[in-house]
């Protein structure tokens, strides 16, 4: 099907999404899970998977195949994050406020679908399942548009997906994917005025900034992440590593990793030396792949390392690179954030309460965390089942998107023969 056929399909197929009862949507949710859960569906999932990962390969970092590559455990989490979305409260028709006017009118706010989610994704098959169980779950149709890549393992994604669409009496074109991996696509979604009530990038920089600039649909803005994380001269230093290492190692290739560490003047003698030793050799040692730093003339000054670049601390690396640089207060971090991160996620270690004060409030980004890592930027973490994507802009919505984001409201006005003096 053509793009626009794709388009229409979701716009006449949205209304009866829309008008549908929260028991026959949660019917289509659990058989959109039971059919990941099929043997024959996994294995058409795993095989289409093997080729887009076959031709992938040499085009794309070995951290980025990572992202792109299904297992049966990432199968597993894809069925069951589909169950959690289908057992959290319906959004839809939730009175957001309700007013009783002297006049005997009674006015609920109320919530109601968008109508056509689109979403523009890159290389994880996930983000397949995720974004059609939030949209359904909140009474949307949506449109899938992902990348090259992974186009393949999406499309018998969404084929499973639509067995239990329809066996739940609820049209297939609830769920579409482009089949177009040109830019051409991207633009036409960008474009959609009157087919597309709401457009979601989820991506790279790139990506971001051409849908922000040329999207003449209402746009949410879901940023790249420079995520840091700040070691204030008090923190308890050996859980600043485990987090650290947590932060940036355990998957380098999403937005929730940390990307810049920043640590205070005082202990940065002793604990940068700690800091190198354990994402570097003590990696190594276990088989783990070890994190180069690229350190700021300060750091450099106390350990070896790569001098960093002009752009090290405004770049999103998406693998096993961390910049590091050393700041004179709580303050400073709190300045060189202001200047460099792009309102994702960001940390203090800390056990100053006015440091945490301070930073907590002074910090604009969606997360902003004490004391633990940034990799919890997440749906399923944040109790929201999954998550349309990480919004960093403020209208809206912002951090993870799950169903509330995924509705509007509008206005139901009760009353009993009223006019208006």
């Amino acid at each position: 099907m053509t793009t626009q056929e794709i388009l229409t399909a979701a716009r006449d197929a949205k209304r009866t999404v829309g008008v549908s009862g929260t028991t026959q949507r949660n019917r289509a949710l659990l058989g959109m899970a039971d059919a990941l859960d099929d043997a024959a569906n996994r294995a058409a999932i795993l095989s289409a998977n093997a080729a887009d990962l076959d031709a992938a390969r040499g085009h794309i970092s070995e951290v980025m195949l990572d992202r792109l590559a299904l297992n049966g455990k990432r199968l597993d989490g894809m069925s069951q994050g589909i169950r959690e979305v289908a057992a959290l409260p319906d959004p839809v028709g939730a009175v957001l406020r309700r007013i009783e006017r002297p006049n005997g009118l009674v006015i609920e706010k109320t919530a109601v679908p968008m109508g056509v989610i689109a979403i523009i994704y890159e290389s994880r098959p996930n983000v397949t399942s995720d974004a059609a169980a939030l949209a359904l779950k909140s009474g949307n149709a949506c449109v899938l548009r992902c990348g090259k890549e992974a186009w393949r393992t999406s499309k018998a994604i969404v084929d499973a997906l639509r067995q239990g669409v329809t066996a739940a009496g609820l049209p297939a074109a609830a769920v579409n994917l482009i089949e177009d991996t040109t830019r051409a696509s991207s633009y036409a979604l960008m474009e959609a005025v009157g087919y597309v009530d709401l457009l979601i990038p989820r991506g790279g920089a790139g990506l971001i900034r051409a849908c922000v600039e040329n999207a003449k649909v209402p746009c949410i803005q879901t940023g790249t992440g420079i995520c840091h994380i700040y070691v204030d001269d008090t923190a308890d230093q050996d859980k600043a590593l485990d987090i650290i290492e947590n932060a940036k190692a355990s998957r380098p290739s999403v937005c929730n990793a940390e990307e810049v560490c920043l640590v205070h003047k005082d202990i940065a003698a002793q604990f940068l030396p700690k800091l190198a030793q354990r994402l570097g050799p003590d990696r190594a040692a276990r088989g783990l792949h070890p994190v180069e730093l690229r350190l700021d003339p300060r750091a450099a000054a106390v350990i070896p390392g790569t001098p960093a670049g002009p752009q090290d601390f405004d770049t999103e690396f998406l693998d096993y690179i961390l910049a590091v640089g050393v700041v004179d207060s709580v303050e400073d971090a709190v300045a060189h954030i202001a200047a460099h991160s792009t309102g994702h996620s960001d940390a203090i270690l800390s056990q100053t309460p006015s440091h945490i004060d301070l930073f907590t409030a002074a910090v604009d980004s969606a997360a902003v965390y004490v004391n633990c890592s940034t990799r919890f930027t997440d749906g399923g973490e944040f109790g929201l089942g999954c998550e349309m994507g990480i919004s960093t802009q403020k209208l809206h919505a912002r951090g993870p998107m799950g169903l509330a984001e995924l509705c509007t409201y509008k206005y139901i006005i009760r009353g009993d023969g009223q006019i208006r003096a």
